[in-house]
């Protein structure tokens, strides 16, 4: 670690955000402070453990930057943490948002489980949001088999099968009422806050009738929804107002793991829970509301309130998401925040021993690779894999580790331009714009490229990396005649013994499958998605011109791949339609 004492010295004791960076000038952390001097400092004083420890490390520099108040620094820190998005910062379990459930504001409604709800909110009804996606997709369809909506996107020419099982009321031939859908929409809307006994009873006749026509099965069924039902809302139960919305948050630390519980209160039920424990660096209190700002980025829309434990900023959570955030002293509420408080620690409990066991094991297992491949350091790693269909129209996938923990944001997948006839080219194609992009961008180079081979793979990571000029260690995972990783290889093509038991050989093991789940799963979705924008991006020589040609002339992908080769060519040149009708006669 560097002597940083002269530099701490000229640090004004004031608020601000600061910078951490590494001997590669790469910024590695970013945080905010009342008072700069002494939060740096208490980097380099005292023993440091776990991540803290492996950060100071890391450290070759610092930079801060002083502000006029505490929010305009937590201003800044996110925004810095958005621009260089610092392996030390809080890294959210998934980038995915939770569910909700919409039911659309249109003339024929639908009912449906969406994520992406930043740009409906003002255009439908929303509920949510919903942890557990398996209980929103229960609940819509409990009701879709209830209530006869809309199922289909579009309203089809003609009476499709839910119209004939009763589950749709037929919008596209029918006249309907608009007092029967008023009725529909304001009943499932009561539901949805809370109140089943409208759905209970229509459930509960359903079952009577079908009980004396002897329908016995579907009897089962709707005694099987009834339960559903029950069970949903006595988990959701608590004595609450119908009128309260908030989310209401509090957290557990214990040495370096803190665990954060947030509680979704809708109409005074209980929505959901999360939890997520994550290893910290600095002040508590620093970390959650950082957590909290990441959190409702990704979950789209903010709640109407925010109940906070007595200990973390009122005014600085107010301010920054423009909400109403309170303390609860008492009653109802306080027991809410204690409860927040020990679903927390029980979670961390439950869990830490598991968390420490696996940071030892990164730890030495990264020692172990930086005394084998003689490395100072060895932290970020980037690894490339290819998928095909039946030997052609291929596409690639780079997946990132740091520190052996997946960076996804950070995964890319590449369409193959060229006419790619092996992995061979292909992963040239790949290799050259990934580390071309790296050089002109002046984006963070790996400080290890693993690749999904041996020999002729190292060649030609080696063959593209040297021909743009830069200087990365390459080791190919080597596999036998079974197709299992057998050892490890040098970019000298040293074959290097490792325990196959060891930690290292695992971890290493874990970053090849997931680049080969990573990129086989990118061209199993194009295909099994089946949308022609999606397949057509797959073959060489077709672009956004060549792709309206095509789809004014056939007008579907059932159409194109009806044509006969003739046909392509009079709009796509020889080549590209040859390309063209071999893929879809393949897909």
């Amino acid at each position: 670690m560097k002597d940083f004492r002269e530099k701490l010295s000229l640090v004004p004791n004031k608020p601000g955000s600061y910078q951490m960076k590494n001997k590669d000038g790469v910024i590695i952390y970013v945080g905010k402070a009342k008072n700069l001097k002494n939060r740096l400092k208490s980097y380099f004083t005292g023993t440091q453990t776990g991540k803290t420890r492996l950060l100071v490390e890391d450290i070759d520099d610092f930079n801060y930057i002083v502000t006029s108040s505490e929010l305009e620094s937590l201003i800044l820190e996110i925004t810095l943490i958005k621009k260089y998005n610092p392996k030390y910062n809080i890294l959210l379990k998934d980038d995915k948002t939770y569910p909700y459930i919409e039911l659309t504001n249109e003339k024929y409604p639908t009912l449906k489980v969406v994520r992406n709800v930043k740009k409906k909110k003002d255009k439908t009804h929303l509920y949510g949001p919903y942890p557990n996606v398996n209980a929103a997709r229960k609940t819509v369809n409990i009701i879709n088999r209830i209530y006869p909506l809309r199922k289909c996107d579009k309203l089809k020419k003609d009476l499709c099968l839910y119209y004939h099982i009763h589950e749709c009321l037929g919008y596209c031939k029918k006249q309907i009422p608009e007092e029967e859908i008023t009725k529909m929409k304001k009943e499932i809307i009561s539901f949805l806050k809370g109140d089943a006994e409208i759905i209970t009873k229509k459930i509960e006749d359903e079952m009577l009738i079908a009980s004396e026509n002897l329908n016995y099965e579907k009897a089962l069924e709707l005694k099987n929804m009834l339960d559903d039902i029950k069970i949903t809302l006595n988990k959701q139960k608590i004595d609450l107002n119908k009128d309260y919305n908030f989310d209401l948050v509090n957290y557990f630390k214990d040495k370096n793991f803190l665990s954060i519980e947030i509680f979704f209160i809708r109409d005074g039920l209980l929505f959901g829970r999360h939890n997520e424990i994550i290893q910290t660096i600095t002040d508590t209190e620093e970390e959650v509301l950082e957590y909290l700002i990441k959190f409702y980025e990704k979950t789209s829309i903010l709640p109407k309130e925010l109940l906070i434990p007595e200990n973390l900023d009122e005014e600085l959570l107010k301010d920054y998401f423009n909400i109403k955030v309170s303390k609860p002293q008492k009653g109802r509420l306080k027991q809410l925040i204690d409860l927040a408080y020990e679903n927390a620690k029980e979670q961390l409990e439950r869990e830490e021993e598991i968390l420490k066991n696996d940071d030892e094991k990164r730890l030495n297992a990264i020692n172990e690779l930086k005394e084998l491949l003689h490395l100072d350091k060895v932290s970020r790693m980037e690894s490339f894999d290819n998928s095909h269909l039946f030997g052609t129209f291929y596409v690639g996938g780079m997946v990132v580790f740091d520190d052996f923990l997946p960076l996804k944001d950070e995964y890319r997948k590449f369409k193959i331009t060229s006419d790619a006839k092996d992995d061979i080219s292909a992963m040239k194609e790949v290799l050259y714009r990934r580390y071309y992009k790296v050089l002109m961008e002046d984006l963070q180079k790996p400080d290890l490229i693993v690749m999904d081979g041996g020999k002729a793979q190292i060649s030609v990571a080696k063959e593209i990396v040297t021909s743009l000029g830069l200087n990365i260690p390459i080791i190919g995972l080597v596999k036998d005649s079974k197709h299992h990783t057998s050892e490890i290889m040098t970019d000298n093509y040293e074959i290097l013994k490792v325990d196959k038991s060891s930690n290292l050989f695992l971890f290493l093991t874990k970053i090849q499958d997931e680049v080969h789940r990573y990129a086989i799963t990118y061209h199993r979705n194009i295909k099994s998605k089946g949308a022609l924008s999606s397949l057509l991006d797959v073959i060489p020589g077709i672009g956004e011109q060549r792709k309206k040609e095509l789809l004014r002339k056939f007008g579907s992908l059932k159409k194109m791949k009806e044509a006969t080769l003739e046909e392509l060519k009079e709009v796509l040149p020889e080549e590209v339609a040859s390309n063209v009708y071999t893929y879809l006669k393949e897909i």
